[in-house]
């Protein structure tokens, strides 16, 4: 700023450099050892008191706030100009930076020692009436907030959100130089693979009927980045998913995308575990590589995710075997069909009222399970809930399996083994914090590996890639594809922190035949596949190097590093849970000229005209199940390019 168009200029001495330049420097930035300098603060009113005459105020920029004093029998011209100053009015200030009166520090704001006595000020802009307080914005609500991104974003909470953004892709992109990576673009208009997700669909004007697709992730460009020589490949790649959202989802959303050729699953994670010793580091956080390693079995057996939260310190466990043959029939017939039983012992909480059981049933039933039963181990004896069903060989079994002493309880589930996993998976983080059974302070890092190839999909019949169609099949269930494809194990790993998963990724198929043998699996014919992926099988054809890679969800990533509550604070202006842009009020209808140049007719109950008002659902209220598993916007799981 140089001063033109400003309201309220008083005169006197600018800081300057040594050229003459006038030189701004940030508020935050001010201590004891500039005091006695001259300084040109230049930033918004963050809150203006006055005392005795004496005008204060807090001028906050990007880098903090610093209190400027007023004194009209010193500044008269200044204070002058500045009187009329509110909250949110931008300011510039010229002053001489001074220590504080002993009585006068602000142990709380980090320039609380000194403050900078005004010798000029002006008015650069008026602000009009707030819909909210900067300081108190978060007591508003989020469709308020979302409503005035622009002004939700002075925050300082959310702008240090974003400063450490921005710190982690820089210092991701020189870590993965120094590795050799080369940084390249990937088409934003590219071919729809429907695999995963619903795609969102861009007409083509010049092509009326046909359509590019977001890309879902750039799966199959940096594959064929491997096929084309380059060997390492790095992308802050922009990704779109066209799904019904979830609370804590964005239909367009940031990863931080890898290839590599010649390498195998150990190289990859050695790469990572490199980049978070570089990364986490920024906010404090020290991995202890190598991380621990567990298999996807493992992680549903004993935790009930594929993500599970390490920090809890309780397990579940299979006890079909010990109840086979009661007398309860819940039990019997749940077994007799393939299903298993499984018990989640939880120190201490053997008092829990009827009323608190039923609160954990409910849980349980948002990931399928029919309700949940007790075990109780008080007074030396051991109670089922369902009193007679269970001989006493059976409860000293369980007693002794789950390690029950008096005051515990176990909560038993009986269904399908996905079910029964998830849903004492879920009981199981509710239950750890509220029995203070979760290490809060700690950070668990964890790869999951040995994930099934395929999983059946009961609705339509068919089997679906786990992650994606080009992910490798282990060698040894190279021969499993043919008689036993829910036995195949693929050479696809996730990395995890407390229960999130941060990225996943694979080893991915070079060799021709095995791809084409893979989407016959997936129900995906050899004369379709080549309409489907024709370049990708042709590019197998001329020479494939064995190849690998993960993507890190760069949103989910920095919103734990900086302890936000959601993803919406970690990202300068998303939608809404309904995919809204409350700011720009997008989704929009656009004119009827604009949809004919595409060759498209509009159809529906309801055709929105320019003008028309969207509905705009609560922020927060979304379709969908609860997030019982695997995918949360980061990693690969997506057929999509």
């Amino acid at each position: 700023m140089h001063g033109s168009g400003s309201v309220g200029r008083s005169g006197g001495a600018e800081a300057s450099d040594a050229a003459g330049r006038r030189q701004r420097v940030g508020a935050g930035t001010l201590g004891l050892d500039r005091v006695g300098e001259q300084v040109l603060l230049q930033g918004w009113v963050h809150r203006r008191r006055d005392h005795g005459g004496v005008i204060f105020l807090d001028v906050r920029d990007r880098s903090g706030i610093a209190q400027v004093v007023v004194k009209p029998e010193d500044a008269p011209d200044a204070a002058a100009a500045l009187d009329p100053v509110r909250s949110e009015w931008v300011v510039e200030i010229v002053g001489v930076v001074e220590r504080r009166a002993a009585g006068a520090v602000n142990p709380n704001l980090p320039t609380g020692e000194v403050e900078v006595a005004a010798s000029s000020g002006s008015v650069l802009a008026r602000c009009k009436p707030m819909p909210f307080t900067i300081d108190g914005a978060g007591d508003s609500s989020e469709e308020t907030r979302l409503r005035y991104r622009y002004l939700d974003l002075r925050r300082q909470s959310l702008q240090r959100n974003l400063a450490l953004r921005h710190r982690v892709t820089m210092a991701t992109l020189e870590y993965l130089d120094e590795q050799g990576f080369l940084q390249i673009e990937t088409p934003m208009l590219t071919r729809s693979t429907p695999e995963g997700a619903r795609d969102y669909l861009v007409p083509s004007r010049l092509q009326h009927g046909a359509f590019y697709a977001l890309p879902q992730s750039p799966q199959i460009f940096k594959q064929i980045l491997m096929m084309s020589g380059y060997e390492r490949y790095v992308q802050i790649a922009r990704c779109f998913r066209d799904e019904d959202l979830r609370a804590d989802r964005q239909p367009e959303f940031t990863q931080i995308d890898l290839e590599m050729s010649f390498v195998d699953e150990e190289d990859v994670m050695a790469l990572i575990e490199g980049l978070f010793a570089r990364i986490f580091p920024l906010v404090g956080i020290e991995p202890q590589a190598p991380f621990r390693r567990m298999t996807y079995a493992d992680a549903m057996l004993r935790y009930g995710s594929d993500r599970p939260d390490l920090r809890v310190d309780l397990e579940i466990h299979d006890v079909s075997d010990l109840v086979a043959g009661s007398t309860f029939r819940a039990f019997e017939s749940t077994l007799a069909t393939g299903g298993v039983v499984r018990a989640l012992p939880v120190p201490g909480a053997a008092g829990l009222s009827r009323k608190e059981v039923d609160g954990y049933a409910e849980i349980a039933r948002r990931y399928g399970a029919q309700g949940v039963l007790t075990l109780k181990q008080r007074d030396g004896q051991t109670e089922f809930q369902v009193k007679g069903t269970l001989n006493d060989e059976q409860l000293a079994a369980l007693r002794e399996r789950l390690s029950l002493s008096d005051g515990d309880l176990a909560f038993l589930v009986a269904g399908g083994a996905n079910t029964a996993a998830t849903s004492l998976g879920a009981l199981r983080v509710a239950a750890g914090r509220a029995f203070g059974r979760m290490r809060e302070d700690d950070w668990e890092f964890l790869w999951v590996t040995d994930f099934p190839l395929v999983e059946w999909n009961p609705d339509e019949e068919r089997w679906d890639a786990l992650h994606h169609p080009f992910t490798a099949p282990q060698a040894s269930s190279r021969e499993r594809l043919a008689d036993d494809p829910g036995a195949a194990l693929s050479r696809a790993y996730d990395v995890v922190l407390n229960g999130n998963e941060l990225g996943g990724g694979s080893i991915r198929i070079h060799d021709p035949e095995l791809q084409r043998e893979v989407f016959g699996l997936l129900g995906i014919s050899r004369d379709e596949a080549p309409r489907r992926f024709g370049f990708m099988l042709e590019a197998l054809e001329y020479g494939a190097p064995p190849h690998g890679g993960l993507a890190l969800g760069l949103d989910r990533m920095v919103m734990l590093m900086a302890g936000a509550e959601s993803l919406r604070d970690v990202i300068a202006f998303p939608k809404t849970a309904s995919a809204i842009c409350l700011m720009t009020e997008a989704p929009a209808p656009v004119e009827l000229s604009q949809i004919q140049d595409l060759g498209l007719r509009i159809g529906g109950s309801r055709v929105l005209k320019p003008g028309d008002e969207l509905t705009v659902p609560a922020p927060g209220d979304a379709p969908g199940a609860p997030d019982a598993g695997s995918d949360d916007g980061s990693g690969e799981k997506t057929g999509g390019s």
